[in-house]
């Protein structure tokens, strides 16, 4: 089987990658050519070939698709440059997706393409925290990146082209914190995957071609993946050891925000048995992967680097402001 993995160096896609080399395909990459991808996808070199490209480069794309069985488009541009750069947004994740599709249309046997969508599709679901595949798309105001994905998937599905589509929940990679964990409400609901099991299920989907094809589902890691968000921040702080108490709840919005449970999750993991991590397996693995110096560092200067967290978040700012425009946006009445 030939296989074309886009967006194969990110958080999903090298886990892919490694998944799908325990298959026996011919598997070519495209990515971006930048110091960060080379040294990610350098290793595999011997194993798989390597373009470096943009989706959006038709002749490119065209040789790319010729002869490939199954094209796993994992390439995006995603939050929080998605929210900053609208336009790039509109013209990787539609444009460079329509680029594929119309590829795929001039191909005489049409590749078979996976898409990765987004929980985001839904929009705000604090009241509403269970989810179905069938639930109306609703994207959270201002989320731009929901709405190129959900003009992005009606395009897939208006196609006649064979497909599936993924909509991916929060994918727990090595943590990072920056100024967009300040957008989710503290007590809104979240069934987190693994990378490494979101990577298992985009390859092992190569198998199953006939059972996904003109379906979409909701990607998740399960019920053992559940919780809340200010459960996980307490969590991911002892783990770091800093102090939650320096916190500022203020500093978080209280709406238009997306994440929830979803209730139908076990449909693909029926299919590609691929819910094999869970919430506590993840945080063991952090606390394992944080040094014993770092810890001890974050500890000592709690205070400080939770202020400084405090100080980036963008519904605290508008608050300190009094942007009446982002108020209504992050905060309820």
């Amino acid at each position: 089987m030939n296989i074309l993995l886009t967006g194969a160096a990110g958080n999903v896609g090298l886990e892919t990658l490694k998944a799908l080399l325990d298959e026996k395909c011919n598997i070519t990459v495209l990515e971006l050519n930048n110091r960060k991808t080379r040294n990610k996808l350098n290793k595999y070199r011997n194993k798989i070939n390597i373009v470096y490209g943009s989706i959006n480069d038709e002749d490119l794309i065209r040789k790319l698709i010729t002869n490939k069985d199954v094209i796993i488009h994992l390439a995006a541009i995603i939050p929080p440059l998605a929210d900053r750069n609208p336009e790039l947004t509109r013209k990787v994740n539609y444009e460079g997706t329509r680029n594929i599709i119309d590829r795929i249309k001039e191909q005489k046997n049409k590749p078979f393409l996976i898409f990765s969508s987004s929980i985001s599709v839904y929009g705000d679901r604090v009241n509403n925290s269970y989810i179905n595949a069938n639930d109306k798309l609703i994207p959270s105001l201002g989320d731009y990146y929901a709405e190129v994905k959900i003009m992005t998937e009606e395009m897939i599905r208006n196609a006649n082209i064979p497909y599936t589509i993924y909509r991916l929940t929060g994918i727990m990679g090595y943590p990072a914190l920056d100024a967009l964990m300040f957008h989710m409400p503290l007590d809104t609901k979240i069934e987190f995957a693994s990378n490494r099991d979101v990577g298992y299920a985009f390859a092992e989907s190569i198998h199953h071609l006939s059972e996904l094809n003109g379906k979409t589902f909701n990607l998740g890691g399960g019920i053992k993946f559940r919780t809340t968000y200010e459960k996980f921040i307490k969590k991911m702080f002892d783990i770091y050891g800093l102090d939650y108490k320096y916190i500022n709840k203020r500093a978080f919005a209280t709406q238009n925000f997306h994440c929830g449970y979803y209730e139908d999750t076990d449909k693909l993991n029926n299919i590609l048995h691929f819910q094999r991590d869970t919430l506590d397996s993840y945080y063991e693995k952090v606390a394992n992967e944080t040094g014993k110096f770092v810890k001890l560092m974050t500890k000592l200067f709690s205070r400080p680097v939770i202020f400084f967290l405090n100080k980036t978040s963008e519904p605290l700012k508008a608050l300190k402001n009094n942007n009446i425009n982002l108020i209504k946006r992050f905060f309820k009445k």
